[in-house]
């Protein structure tokens, strides 16, 4: 669910699919579809730069995508268009095939957005 100021709140659902490539970079695409819009693709690709510090690009962010392990969660902060920046955080659950999200979008340093969810590790078919 996401929830951004002034606005109803929507549904928002990523499907992802990756793999690890020769030099370690995580190349990950995910297929987003948000209610009452076209479905599109985002893109990441994260690279370990040191200890608990990763380093990469995703298609919507505008520069570095920065990620830091802090006590077994992983945040990411990065920027996009409009002035937004964003800090998310991923806790790993129980199992290893799921985590908790949240996301804060801030605008002039004011939280404009949130979204709580949850990712899962799906099966191959």
């Amino acid at each position: 669910m996401v929830k951004v100021m002034m606005k109803k709140p929507y549904r928002s659902r990523t499907i992802g699919s990756g793999s690890i490539a020769a030099d370690g970079t995580l190349q990950l695409t995910q297929r987003v579809e948000e209610e009452g819009k076209p479905p599109h693709n985002r893109l990441w690709r994260v690279r370990r730069v040191g200890p608990g510090r990763y380093s990469g690009a995703m298609s919507e962010a505008k520069g570095p995508v920065v990620i830091e392990e802090i006590q077994g969660r992983f945040r990411f902060r990065f920027k996009m268009a409009g002035g937004l920046s964003v800090d998310q955080w991923l806790t790993p659950l129980n199992g290893g095939t799921a985590a908790s999200s949240r996301t804060t979008v801030r605008k002039f340093g004011m939280v404009v957005a949130t979204s709580d969810g949850t990712i899962r590790k799906q099966s191959a078919n």
